[in-house]
């Protein structure tokens, strides 16, 4: 079996893992938590209708933010790129504290690459603040911020 494929299934089993204790110990409703459920599990349109839903019934501006997020996720997964820069942006503006959000917005308009360059340039800055926080966290962002020469 190639390295990748062992690799690959590693790392799927351990977000499994990683995510279902998660589950357990957030404070989420029972409908974030379905829909997460149903997004890990590669099953879009439901999870959709349970973040649609989790919108409705969740009022803190911070928990949205999550939510619209992980909108766009959804989106940006079915190639629906426009909707999915619309739910990025609308995230932000509940919380612009979200590296992730621009990681991806600059992802998706790699083909603008000044526009590219900006967002990728204020996710370096969100994902440094992040990891002074928790300087064991975010290995994958370290990285890119190392390989993209943004890690001061």
């Amino acid at each position: 079996m190639p390295r990748s494929r062992i690799t690959g299934n590693l790392i799927d089993k351990t977000f499994t893992i990683v995510a279902n204790i998660l589950l357990r110990i957030i404070p989420t409703t029972s409908g974030e938590k379905e829909a997460f459920t149903y997004y890990r599990d590669g099953n879009y349109a439901e999870a959709l209708q349970n973040y649609y839903e989790a919108m409705r019934l969740e009022i803190d501006p911070y928990d949205r933010s999550y939510i619209l997020y992980n909108i766009g996720l959804i989106h940006t997964s079915n190639g629906e790129h426009t909707k999915a820069l619309e739910y990025y942006f609308r995230a932000l503006e509940r919380n612009p504290f979200l590296p992730q959000a621009f990681n991806n917005m600059a992802a998706i308009r790699q083909g603008d690459s000044e526009i590219a360059e900006a967002w990728f340039n204020q996710a370096a800055e969100y994902w440094k603040q992040a990891i002074a926080l928790t300087p064991g966290n975010y290995i994958e962002a370290q990285n890119w911020l190392k390989i993209t020469r943004r890690f001061e």
